[in-house]
């Protein structure tokens, strides 16, 4: 912690404030019903979370990094705590440089993982089986049919490796699985817990969770993420005539329903001519998430995740979302550029 706290407050003068908190928990889980359902789990996290303030005569800007696994101190093999703090310092002396967004309906490219809580917020919630059967969701009635550009595959996967929302069964006692939702842009299905699936004649897809004991069940997501496509970061940036380049994304709010989101953009670079050209604040991308799956235009070759807890019904989960580099080829954006 104290190492962390050196390298962010000495990377720029202009860092004021700096905070970092690693935490690790475990969790032990027993599940035992009348169904015959006998199973355990043990489920290790560890995360990592840092807070910079930069101060300048322009204003104070602040931002944070905060990567996490399913995983006990191995977490320090796979990242670098001085990497993490420096990440967390740039980001909030990038923002003092930066100048208002301007505002309209641009071109969108979303970096590897900065993406993944706008599909997780916009097009995730509505692809579980209780807004499915409330008929809250723009996506019911639409198994069978093309709900997003044919480059897009959407996967809720809770087997995935070392990931924030990875478990072996859920909290209904059922086998974690990897569920693809939508496949080639056609949708395929939707997340399954055991009431659900029961009421309408469905598997189970092991997306049954919930906080703790003390909590009734329900269907959430676990790893949601779209999985790579074949173009090269270097040549959506080239092809970009106008438009923004998304770094990473803040809270946003969707409405289930309809598919409409309002999103903050944390860190944005205009894209002019086929290059990044300077750091932007005060962005906000503007959409519905139907439109903006069906807008993708092209998905790269790489891939990241970002770790969050997901609230639903007054109860919080880990979960991680993730996605390659993509574009869209027209998204609304408000900013405050005169």
């Amino acid at each position: 912690l104290r190492e962390i706290d050196d390298v962010a407050r000495s990377y720029d003068s202009s860092i004021s404030q700096a905070s970092a908190t690693i935490a690790q928990s475990q969790r032990e889980v027993l599940i035992m019903n009348t169904a015959g359902v006998n199973v355990s789990d043990t489920q290790t996290r560890t995360r990592c979370v840092v807070q910079t303030i930069a101060k300048n005569s322009e204003g104070i800007q602040s931002a944070h990094e905060a990567p996490g696994r399913s995983v006990g101190s191995e977490f320090f093999t796979e990242f670098s705590v001085d990497e993490i703090a420096r990440i967390a310092a740039s980001r909030a002396v990038t923002l003092l440089e930066a100048k208002p967004a301007p505002s309209g309906n641009l071109t969108v490219i979303l970096k590897k993982g900065a993406g993944g809580v706008l599909f997780h917020e916009a097009c995730g919630h509505g692809l579980e089986a209780d807004h499915i059967d409330k008929a809250q969701s723009v996506f019911a009635g639409k198994v069978g049919k093309q709900v997003a550009s044919p480059l897009v595959t959407l996967v809720d996967d809770g087997t995935m490796g070392d990931e924030w929302g990875t478990y072996r069964f859920d909290d209904e006692g059922n086998q974690a699985q990897k569920n693809t939702l939508i496949k080639d842009g056609i949708l395929n299905d939707y997340m399954w817990d055991v009431l659900r699936s029961t009421k309408l004649g469905h598997q189970v897809s092991g997306n049954g969770r919930r906080e703790t004991y003390e909590y009734v069940p329900m269907v959430r997501m676990t790893n949601t993420y779209l999985e790579p496509g074949t173009s090269s970061v270097e040549d959506m940036i080239s092809s970009t005539e106008y438009g923004i380049y998304c770094v990473a994304l803040g809270g946003g709010q969707v409405d289930t329903v309809t598919g409409e989101y309002v999103f903050g953009v944390t860190e944005g670079y205009m894209v002019e001519n086929g290059v990044i050209t300077y750091p932007i604040r005060g962005a906000t991308l503007i959409g519905n998430g139907l439109q903006t799956m069906l807008d993708i235009d092209m998905v790269a070759n790489d891939f990241d995740t970002w770790t969050g807890t997901c609230g639903k019904n007054g109860q919080g989960v880990p979960v991680s979302a993730g996605q390659p580099t993509l574009r869209v080829a027209k998204m609304t954006v408000g900013g405050t550029a005169q």
